[in-house]
């Protein structure tokens, strides 16, 4: 049988405030354990939630930049639950007014070897306290508990259930990193909590318009163990459905040692949280002259941003797409193009597409930490553009710089001439080293002459290596036919 995977996620965003969303303690992170809870974290008697301002503008910026309505009227709900790390017994979050309604994002994704941008739409985004957490290290076979963490200010972001592989998932989870990032609302730090996806997975029988049983998969911190948990489920589910079994709803976590999902708890629905208005916090208004203020604070945002490298710099849709996928990569971008002109556009999209995302990957970090930076990389651009170095000896010369980044030497000028890389474009030099080739290479000229085509890029190979790859590639390929056909 033939299996259709279905996939939402459901993300939570922590918010850049400096105090936590109903009080003025830090969300500092990294202090002491319960250094940063005060009597309203702790759920002390007599004591009043208070909303943070910034939280609600985060918000609001978020659901501009995904298009998303923005409610003027909107409620905050407790959600009832036990858990030894929630001090109130109960979550103060957004049921059924949410601030942030509908709103969608576009990423890029790879299928079937293509590169494809698509979009999710968005349920909803709705602000709610983070609970504490347990601690189960350390203590002597116990579980400790920090409540730093409760009261830390979340922007949840609920989408359709519209993604079908992980590696959809995955692509939609990193779009939606960096656009918080970019947008300043979040840091975007996933080890330290910052930005967590619960993913809900389902499958069904190809053709089949209801959803399968979903199980969802809590905490996801790592884009990995995001894409190995939905692949594992997936497996787990078509595996019990063809082996006669059913699909249970549960809460479910990823243990990456093992690499499995294993059941926490059986899912709860909505009515099992008893939700009701927290009578403690009035209903949030929001003016449209707010939204109009914030409106103006914006930065250029993803979409406009690749629409106008389209139509400023003649890129393709799927190059401007990659290239404002984050905004240090953009950023970068324009850097280059300021350097080298826009005429250079095209070369620099596919550097930053090609070698440099290719560093980055593997040293595992970002554009910000690159060791060659927009300046360094623009000088290589115009070696390239003006014909001291080909395209293939550049890429000796980028490796170089970025393993001698934190030497003063490491220019790419300096580089070609402390390597003797320069390209040979003296047509004296290059027409008697090619005269060489032809004189030790018969058999490829008579076969060239005699319609073999192939056998042009043989000799064009040997001039190459000839000139120890430093032969100007244009005018090899002129002057070999200019010969070739006298």
């Amino acid at each position: 049988m033939q299996w259709e995977v279905v996939i939402g996620l459901e993300t939570h965003v922590q918010l850049s405030t400096r105090s936590k969303i109903f009080s003025g303690a830090s969300t500092h992170f990294g202090a002491e354990p319960n250094t940063q809870a005060c009597p309203v974290d702790l759920a002390l008697p007599g004591v009043l939630p208070v909303m943070n301002k910034g939280a609600v503008e985060r918000a609001i910026q978020f659901g501009l930049a995904t298009g998303a309505d923005i409610a003027t009227w909107s409620v905050f709900a407790r959600k009832n639950y036990f858990y030894p790390d929630l001090p109130k017994g109960y979550q103060i979050s957004q049921f059924e007014k949410p601030i942030v309604q509908g709103g969608k994002v576009s990423f890029v994704v790879d299928k079937d070897g293509q590169q494809e941008i698509k979009s999710v739409q968005l349920t909803r985004a709705h602000l709610e306290e983070d609970a504490g957490k347990s601690l189960h290290e350390d203590y002597r076979g116990m579980t400790g508990i920090d409540l730093n963490r409760a009261g830390t200010p979340l922007l949840e972001i609920v989408t359709e259930p519209e993604m079908h592989s992980a590696a959809e998932a995955v692509a939609y989870a990193r779009s939606l990193h960096s656009l918080v990032v970019w947008l300043g609302i979040c840091d975007g730090n996933m080890q330290e909590g910052s930005f967590r996806c619960d993913a809900n997975v389902s499958v069904r029988p190809m053709g089949q318009k209801e959803l399968g049983t979903r199980c969802e998969i809590k905490n996801l911190n790592s884009f990995r163990f995001l894409e190995d948990a939905i692949n594992y489920e997936i497996r787990r589910q078509i595996e019990l459905i063809e082996d006669g079994g059913q699909v249970v709803q549960a809460t479910r976590l990823y243990d990456p040692d093992k690499h499995e999902t294993r059941e926490m708890r059986t899912k709860e629905d909505a009515q099992d949280y008893r939700y009701f208005p927290d009578p403690d916090l009035p209903p949030l208004h929001v003016s449209r002259e707010w939204i109009e203020r914030i409106k103006t604070t914006m930065p250029e945002l993803p979409d406009a941003m690749r629409e106008r490298f389209m139509r400023d710099y003649g890129l393709s849709e799927y190059d401007a797409a990659v290239l404002t996928q984050s905004r240090t990569m953009a950023d970068y971008f324009e850097a280059l193009v300021d350097k080298t002109g826009k005429e250079q556009a095209k070369p620099a999209a596919n550097w930053l597409m090609g070698d440099f995302s290719s560093a980055l990957n593997r040293e595992s970090i970002d554009v910000a930490q690159s060791p060659v930076k927009a300046p360094q990389l623009a000088l290589l651009l115009t070696r390239i553009a003006d014909g001291t170095i080909s395209n293939k000896i550049a890429k000796e010369v980028f490796a170089a710089m970025w393993e001698s980044a934190s030497d003063a030497e490491n220019s790419a000028d300096t580089i070609i001439e402390s390597k003797g890389l320069k390209q040979i474009s003296d047509s004296g030099a290059l027409e008697k080293i090619i005269d060489e080739v032809l004189a030790a290479n018969v058999k490829s000229v008579d076969e060239f002459r005699s319609g073999k085509e192939k056998a042009f890029n043989a000799l064009v190979g040997q001039v190459m290596k000839a000139t120890r790859g430093k032969g100007n590639p244009a005018q090899v390929n002129e002057l070999l036919r200019k010969k070739l056909a006298g």
